[in-house]
């Protein structure tokens, strides 16, 4: 729940939205404000209910840890990079081994059929939702570099000189 409701959420809708406006990823909404408006709102109504389906509902049924667990330092910076991008493929289990990531994967294909109920028609056709489905997986990899290496880049190149 607090991932849902941090300025995380609403800073990656609104970078999601900037993308799709910039790429017409989806062109039915067309450009200018109101535009991007509903692209913002679209893109915050996924990750909200990628989180409920995912990292609640899915995770609670196959007893998975939906927490990202950071592998640091004393890794390379290949491997560290690599972890984390495979995390949306894989997961911890509650009892501490590694299984497939059914949190990702059926919490996205869960949010992919629910966004139905808020995007256009032009974006239900089963490509759309295809790309859909491909883009939360991937998101869910590409995020994952943010607490892998953000406290490295907070101590070397935002530390605070005494």
């Amino acid at each position: 729940m607090a991932e849902t409701v941090s300025p995380l959420t609403l800073g990656a809708g609104t970078f999601n939205a900037f993308f799709s406006q910039e790429t017409q990823t989806d062109p039915q909404y067309g450009r200018g404000g109101v535009a991007f408006a509903k692209r913002w709102s679209a893109s915050v109504g996924d990750i909200v209910s990628q989180n409920f389906f995912g990292d609640f509902a899915v995770a609670s049924a196959f007893h998975e840890d939906p927490r990202y667990h950071r592998m640091g330092e004393g890794h390379s910076m290949f491997r560290r990079f690599a972890y984390a991008v495979t995390r949306a493929v894989v997961i911890r289990k509650d009892s501490g081994g590694n299984t497939f990531n059914f949190d990702n994967v059926l919490g996205s294909a869960m949010s992919t059929g629910f966004s139905n109920l808020y995007y256009p028609s032009p974006s239900r056709t089963r490509n759309a939702m295809l790309i859909h489905f491909g883009t939360d997986i991937a998101d869910n990899g590409f995020v994952n570099l943010a607490p892998e290496f953000w406290p490295d880049f907070r101590r070397k190149v935002l530390r605070r000189r005494h």
